[in-house]
């Protein structure tokens, strides 16, 4: 495998794997608080989302470095996504695909681009 493309998967794959972790993190942390205030399903919906987000801007920015820093940058926030969601449907019982979740993808898509962008800007090598 090339050394270039060897790169940029070891850079999506952790912030892939970070993103994850940072909203399983995140999200244990509301679940104490849902469960201590009893907030409306839309209150917990919405503070999923930021959580997602957050991560999907927040994992590019520090992992992705520079090269095609754009496109690593949707992969992982699109990676990220799938895999949360596949961890919630486990840990939730079950999961369904809505046109919510597609707007979710594509927000997590561009945060992570922007993220990444960001990132190689800020970041001097």
């Amino acid at each position: 495998m090339d050394q270039s493309l060897r790169r940029a998967v070891v850079e999506v794959t952790l912030s892939t794997l970070f993103y994850a972790l940072f909203c399983l993190i995140a999200m244990a942390v509301v679940a104490v608080f849902v469960r201590a205030y009893v907030p409306s399903a839309g209150v917990v919906s919405a503070v999923s989302w930021v959580v997602k987000c957050a991560g999907s801007f927040l994992m590019p920015l520090i992992f992705i470095r520079r090269g095609r820093a754009l496109v690593k940058g949707i992969v992982a926030g699109v990676a990220g996504s799938l895999v949360t969601m596949l961890i919630f449907a486990a840990v939730g019982g079950g999961f369904s695909l809505t046109a919510l979740y597609l707007a979710e993808l594509a927000a997590c898509a561009a945060l992570g681009a922007l993220g990444a962008l960001v990132g190689t800007k800020l970041r001097r090598e």
